[in-house]
């Protein structure tokens, strides 16, 4: 083994970063063995230096991350402060000092995943990231290698536990959004402002790293069609549960049927009992993959959290030095298949679709007329009516979303139709 240690910089000492800084240090003889040489916490750049950080000898903690990142004695370089800057600067002056990066930044890597890996290819370094997406669970390196002999088609998944948490909470126990909210809040899922994982901005990013890594293609956050979750309701928990299903907020990547573009989304979707996915419950996160060969895979855990997140980022780390010792790097971007990104009107699946109408004769027909003009075939109906107002609920066979916008936006000229009170993708099946 060689003696002289492998230098890490760490930027961040948050709840990820000193769960990085303590199992370096706690598991340091492992890390060793499995490296083939020590591991050295050589620098932690913080905001908040005066803060108490047990365990981190205080003279390596400093405010001067640029400083720590130019040293040229560092070996590794690990970010977890998150956002866009400093962050993209700090990584391409550490491929330009001569270190690697491990990142579990999923906004700029969603964002700007390209440039960093032609940095870092230009400079021969590696760039890994597998604690950008679903935290523990191992993603990133058995799309990007495990599978890299076979064709992803599709990609599914739950890949944000506070939104898991509260739409499992609506399932389970009839609480409306609001309420499963502040639970989730109070339980430490949710942050004071959870607009990221509820409108899906956290998800989406994710939805972009995993879909050019599935099918080699660059697919920015930009590309990305992102609806949240919080007009869901307790009335459309019980539609689904009248279908047999449930309700996630999913991250959805696939191939076009001819293979010929990819689509990625994000957005609440009803999904069989029968699916894997559906049983996924509080906040863990799962992802379900489909692939020419391997068929259909399921990767399941926690997808969040200091420990779980850290655990990723180390074993990223162990990879990454592992490299340096042997004067090699791992794989970087694959974006050979340069697949266009199409919009979410190319998208095709089947809808549910909830609406308010007047409780007299003729309604289901004028209504059927439209889904017909529109080139949308109707699975089933239901109608409930009183008072002469009624409750009309739609469940289509596949179409594309830009037939369904079209049928809507029909319906709601219609006299008899008062309003549409929800729409819903139904996946899985």
């Amino acid at each position: 083994m060689r003696t002289r240690p492998l230098k890490v910089a760490l930027l961040g000492c948050g709840v990820v970063g000193s769960e990085v800084a303590r199992i370096m240090t706690t598991h340091a003889d492992d890390l060793a063995a499995r490296i083939g040489a020590p591991v050295e916490l050589a620098g932690v750049a913080v905001r908040r230096p005066d803060r108490v950080r047990e365990g981190i000898d205080p003279s390596l903690v400093t405010t001067d991350a640029t400083a720590l990142v130019k040293r040229g004695d560092i070996d590794v370089v690990v970010e977890v402060i998150g956002g866009i800057e400093p962050a993209r600067s700090l990584i391409t002056t550490a491929f330009e000092h001569g270190a690697s990066v491990v990142s579990a930044n999923k906004a700029l890597l969603a964002q700007d995943g390209a440039a960093l890996h032609a940095a870092a290819q230009q400079h021969g370094k590696d760039l890994y990231y597998e604690a950008a997406v679903a935290g523990a669970i191992p993603l990133i390196r058995p799309l990007r290698e495990s599978l890299a002999g076979d064709k992803v088609n599709r990609v599914l998944g739950i890949v944000n536990g506070t939104t898991n948490f509260i739409l499992d909470k609506m399932d389970s126990t009839g609480a409306g959004y609001q309420e499963a909210l502040d639970e989730a809040t109070a339980l430490g899922y949710a942050e004071a402002d959870p607009t990221a994982d509820v409108e899906g901005f956290d998800a989406a990013a994710k939805a972009a790293i995993l879909a050019g890594i599935a099918f080699h293609s660059r697919v920015r956050l930009d590309d990305v069609y992102r609806e949240g979750m919080t007009e869901v309701t307790a009335a459309d928990f019980a539609s689904a549960k009248n279908m047999g299903c449930t309700i996630k907020l999913l991250a959805i990547c696939e191939r076009a049927e001819d293979g010929q573009s990819v689509t990625a989304r994000v957005h609440p979707a009803m999904i069989p009992l029968s699916h894997p996915l559906a049983s996924v419950r509080g906040a863990y996160n799962a992802v379900f993959v489909e692939s020419d060969a391997s068929g259909q895979l399921m990767f399941y855990g926690p997808g969040a959290g200091g420990a779980p997140t850290a655990s990723a980022v180390l074993g990223d780390l162990v990879a990454v030095c592992r490299h340096r010792l042997s004067g090699m790097t791992g794989p970087g971007e694959s974006a050979y298949a340069a697949l266009p990104v199409e919009g979410m009107g190319e998208v095709v699946t089947r809808y549910h679709i909830s609406l308010d109408v007047a409780d007299k004769p003729g309604v289901l027909a004028q209504v059927a007329t439209v889904f017909a003009e529109h080139g949308v075939s109707i699975d089933t109906v239901r109608q409930q009516g009183k008072d002469g107002e009624a409750s009309l609920v739609v469940v289509t066979h596949r179409a594309s979303d830009a037939a369904l916008n079209g049928t809507v936006e029909a319906l709601r000229k219609l006299d008899t139709v008062r309003g549409v009170a929800s729409i819903m993708r139904v996946e899985g099946e």
